[in-house]
């Protein structure tokens, strides 16, 4: 394993890729290039492929658009999706120690990177073979397409894909902020709730909450039917915002004191939702991909089939419904939902404890090697460890629980954006608001940069 991961860095060496700027742009600068990149995306995302016929329609799951930022039938149909399977894949592979690499060595992670980048584009390749030879945007219009344009549509998904890919390599080498594949799950998310609130389709029938407030009386209904949006997903939606902004600045506190300042003691702050939102977007990205396999057996063995049958109706009910009319009409979906998901959550967030080096012991080691005792326990790893895997593991376990119920309660009252999308952009934006806060202090206090290092 680990030959094949040196072959696939040895690989990426040999891609075009982007150098870090020399010198640091300012932030402002950095702010309008991240903007920039965000607008080629949308455009990006409204460029239809040439040779797929304009009648041809392929319906998109909205978990899988919002989690994998894609836009059926454009240059953005794969979206983040290559990126993000790459990466999980490798994340796993390393931290069940399948693959041996040291991620805190630069030369280790130079070589992770490489692979995920080399991975990622296979992937790209990958899904975009089986969308066009299994003749998904061709099915039921009657028309037979040429080698010459299913080679034209591969290169055209692989191309998006590929885009995607020095987009977020521009950002995290330091001529942006953040990284695109947080930039373009948030902007997804935020279409998404604006298009709830105001978007009209008159052709389809189809209006967002405003627009059906002032033309029909029957939006003024708690709930629509059609999983169209309504005042409880708009209730949901506000209730949720303010609801996960308040939780993801819960911490716990754990004493602590240092033998080389006797008298002065601090506090270890672990955050409330330890496990941030990784679990839940682990659970999001394994349905998204369910969903995507589902769309390619389609394809490829027909709707008739016996086998893609089963597995859309296995499928069926683990994926989120859409509001309370959807949630009520099968209940057994709707609790079947809710158990897998939670308990789906549980094991990723356990296993991210372990593969993030999030757990007790490493937690542990790091406090003893920094210098710091807890008050009344030996400085030694094994008892601050024991000490701490009281604190860790049942916040790794409940924060689960409790993202992983947020996204079930804001997914049956039909929140715009999903509940698994808002919980995601609420992270997102903490994330970019401490970027930003942390940027200009840099660039307030140079002095700042010499002792990082970052000069």
């Amino acid at each position: 394993m680990p030959d094949v991961l040196g072959l696939l860095a040895s690989v990426a060496e040999r891609l075009p890729s982007v150098s870090k700027p020399a010198p640091r742009p300012t932030l402002y600068r950095r702010l309008a290039l991240t903007g920039l990149v965000l607008v080629l995306y949308f455009i990006m995302a409204n460029i239809p492929l040439y040779g797929v016929p304009r009648q041809a329609g392929v319906a998109q799951l909205e978990l899988l658009r919002i989690i994998f930022a894609s836009s059926a039938g454009t240059l953005m149909e794969l979206g983040i999706g290559p990126i993000v399977t790459a990466g999980l894949i490798l994340q796993i592979l390393v931290g069940a120690k399948i693959i041996d690499l040291d991620l805190t060595q630069p030369e280790a992670r130079k070589k992770f990177t490489g692979a995920q980048k080399t991975l990622a584009i296979l992937f790209a390749f990958f899904e975009a073979s089986a969308f066009v030879i299994g003749k998904r945007y061709w099915a039921g219009t009657g028309v037979e397409p040429s080698t010459v344009i299913m080679v034209l549509v591969i290169l055209q998904l692989a191309f998006g894909a590929v885009m995607v890919l020095m987009f977020d390599e521009l950002l995290q080498k330091g001529w942006g902020i953040g990284s695109a594949v947080s930039l373009f799950i948030l902007a997804g998310v935020a279409h998404s709730v604006f298009w709830s609130f105001m978007g009209v389709v008159p052709g389809v029938a189809y209006y967002g909450l405003i627009p059906a407030l002032i033309s029909e009386r029957s939006a003024l209904l708690l709930a629509r039917p059609n999983a169209y949006p309504d005042v409880t997903g708009a209730l949901a939606t506000a209730t949720m915002i303010v609801f996960l902004a308040y939780v993801q600045a819960m911490k716990v506190e754990i004493p602590v004191t240092s033998p080389r300042f006797r008298g002065i003691r601090s506090r270890v702050p672990l955050q409330f939702i330890y496990v941030t939102n990784i679990p839940i977007l682990l659970v999001g990205i394994l349905v998204s991909d369910l969903q995507l396999i589902q769309g390619i057996l389609g394809d490829f063995l027909g709707p008739t089939h016996g086998f893609y049958q089963a597995y859309s109706k296995a499928l069926y009910y683990i994926s989120p419904p859409r509001g309370i009319v959807e949630a009520s009409l099968d209940p057994l979906r709707t609790l079947t939902f809710a158990t897998t998901w939670t308990i789906m959550a549980v094991i990723f967030g356990l296993l991210w404890v372990e593969i993030a080096g999030l757990n007790p012991r490493e937690q542990a080691q790091r406090l003893v090697k920094g210098g710091l005792e807890i008050p009344g326990v030996r400085r030694n790893p094994q008892a601050v460890e024991g000490i701490l895997s009281q604190y860790i593991y049942p916040l790794a376990i409940l924060s689960s629980i409790m993202v992983a119920g947020i996204v079930v309660v804001a997914d049956v009252l039909g929140a715009y954006g999903t509940g698994t999308g808002l919980l995601l952009a609420v992270g997102i934006i903490n994330q970019y608001y401490a970027l930003i806060v942390r940027e200009r202090a840099l660039e307030a206090y140079p002095l700042i940069k010499r002792i990082l290092g970052e000069e």
